[in-house]
């Protein structure tokens, strides 16, 4: 899997882990003690969420192998879209004005993020460049 598809399967699974355990909460309603453990337990939403959980962790573990953890963990922050579309789209939860303006300040936040991680990595890559060509630029002629 390409490093991009990687870095974006993480908000998709984080925003599917929201969706299959809010399924299994509701199957859980008026459950308690053991009894909720052993429904958990056969539920395949909770199930499925987990198996989510951990193909997520292991794509995460992929993903801040190859990238700075600044330039990685702004994208976490779609997440946070992501399961307010879910939870409007799928489940016809309301959606406020204030939750549309919070999600674009989000995105802008993820993309400025981003944008500033870009350009301190070709500012690095700029300074060594040319911190290689003063090596030898001290000794006489």
């Amino acid at each position: 899997m390409s490093m991009r598809l990687s870095w974006l399967a993480v908000p998709v699974l984080n925003t599917l882990y929201q969706f299959f355990i809010k399924h299994g909460a509701a199957q859980l309603d008026g459950a308690a003690g053991a009894d909720w453990l052993w429904r958990a337990l056969a539920s395949h939403w909770i199930l499925a969420a987990i198996a989510a959980e951990i193909l997520c962790f292991f794509i995460w573990m992929n993903v801040l192998s190859e990238l700075d953890l600044s330039r990685a963990f702004p994208l976490s922050g779609i997440s946070y879209v992501l399961i307010i579309a879910t939870g409007w789209f799928v489940f016809g939860e309301p959606v406020v004005g204030l939750q549309v303006i919070g999600s674009g300040l989000i995105l802008t936040g993820v993309w400025l993020i981003a944008g500033a991680a870009g350009e301190a990595s070709r500012q690095d890559d700029w300074d060594t460049e040319h911190n290689s060509l003063r090596v030898d630029t001290g000794k006489d002629r």
